[in-house]
């Protein structure tokens, strides 16, 4: 399959760009970027070309990786789908619902395959947990703590635009409810929400299944206490998901093996655009309680 990369900042550094130059079913055509400067850094570093016109690339492409800001995610994985490309997009979907619903729109009008890549739901065992917690069931109570030290350390994260404007509950929040979703049920309605220090925010869920939730999401933690706990509590006693020691590279590769299945066989994979914009429509319920509404 030939992919391009959307995008030229740290995540695109990191994790896409020497993750699909690496995967051995994927030809990385080319790298477009709102800087083409930095495009034609990031594409000489991986032998392959810079794009000034994403259109030009959408061409010659069979899929898309997209490491941007949610808005402008969704406004160009419309137009990737529009042309026909596969979608391996980042989490959040969309910064509005109705972004959100305009991607995956445009996702099944052109029977693209789509991919979201919520990072815990693609490292092995932590997948593995979580679908055997789903098959357990008898949950009574979730607990999702992600707290990261974003604007409180030297993160590559900590100038990015859209993060200190949208905060923890969109950047964090997608993690936990990606975890929380598929072993206690969809959320029926945001039960609660408060403000804590700086960005920081608590809320409690109650869900489909009967369980009710709570998470506590920050990106302004102190170093010394940041990091990322889910605990479960139910018939069959607590557990808690376990670290994953394989590392972000292997999660983006397995990534876009979903998207590869996906293209090749049509079945839809459990995190895909729809899955993303239920994330992104419950991020927007918590913001509206948040916000006094």
């Amino acid at each position: 399959m030939r992919i391009g990369l959307l995008g030229t900042g740290p995540w695109a550094r990191m994790a896409h760009a020497p993750a699909l130059s690496g995967h051995d079913e994927l030809d990385f055509v080319g790298v477009w970027g709102r800087r083409p400067d930095a495009a034609k850094e990031l594409a000489g570093l991986h032998g392959t070309r810079a794009y000034d016109d994403v259109d030009a690339l959408l061409a010659d492409v069979d899929a898309v990786a997209v490491a941007l800001p949610p808005a402008v995610q969704a406004e160009l994985a419309v137009r990737a789908a529009r042309a026909g490309c596969h979608l391996l997009l980042d989490k959040p979907l969309a910064a509005t619902v109705e972004q959100g619903r305009a991607v995956v729109e445009a996702v099944q009008e052109a029977g693209v395959a789509s991919v979201v890549f919520f990072t815990t739901r693609f490292g092995t065992e932590t997948e593995a947990w979580i679908a055997e917690q789903a098959d357990t069931g008898g949950w009574f109570t979730g607990r999702a703590q992600w707290l990261g030290s974003v604007f409180t350390s030297d993160s590559p994260f900590a100038d990015s635009p859209w993060r200190r404007e949208k905060g923890a509950l969109w950047d964090v929040g997608p993690h936990a409810l990606s975890i929380l979703l598929p072993v206690l049920g969809d959320v029926r309605r945001v039960a609660a929400a408060a403000h804590g220090p700086a960005d920081t925010v608590h809320l409690v869920l109650d869900h489909a299944g009967g369980a009710s939730s709570t998470l506590t999401l920050s990106l302004t933690a102190p170093p010394a206490a940041a990091g990322a706990e889910v605990e479960l509590r139910g018939e069959a006693g607590v557990t808690l998901l376990p670290d994953s020691p394989e590392g972000l590279l292997p999660a983006v590769s397995r990534a876009a093996d979903a998207l590869l299945t996906t293209a090749r066989t049509g079945r839809p994979h459990a995190c895909d655009a729809t899955f993303g914009l239920r994330v992104t429509e419950i991020l927007a319920a918590a913001e509206a309680v948040l916000n006094g509404g």
